[in-house]
């Protein structure tokens, strides 16, 4: 019996593959660095340390996706090749 072959489905280069995942993750990057930035600014602004350190860890919290991520996405194109 003959395998059945999907319509439709694109495949992509491991180039356009790269560009992709770039583009995800630098998403990830500047939105955990601009909470971290403004987590500064309150704490220089405001007397409220608490709400400071709490955006703070809130982009460190993105952080620790984004490295996540980035080694799903290297451990996955590892066992590609």
């Amino acid at each position: 019996m003959a395998a059945k072959q999907i319509v439709g489905k694109r495949t992509f280069t491991p180039d356009q593959e790269f560009q992709m995942m770039k583009m995800v993750l630098d998403k990830f990057l500047w939105v955990g660095t601009v909470i971290i930035v403004y987590g500064a600014y309150l704490m220089a602004v405001k007397a409220d340390i608490t709400d400071s350190l709490l955006m703070i860890a809130a982009g460190i919290v993105v952080f620790i996706i984004f490295i996540a991520l980035l080694v799903r996405d290297y451990e996955w194109s590892k066992r590609a090749k």
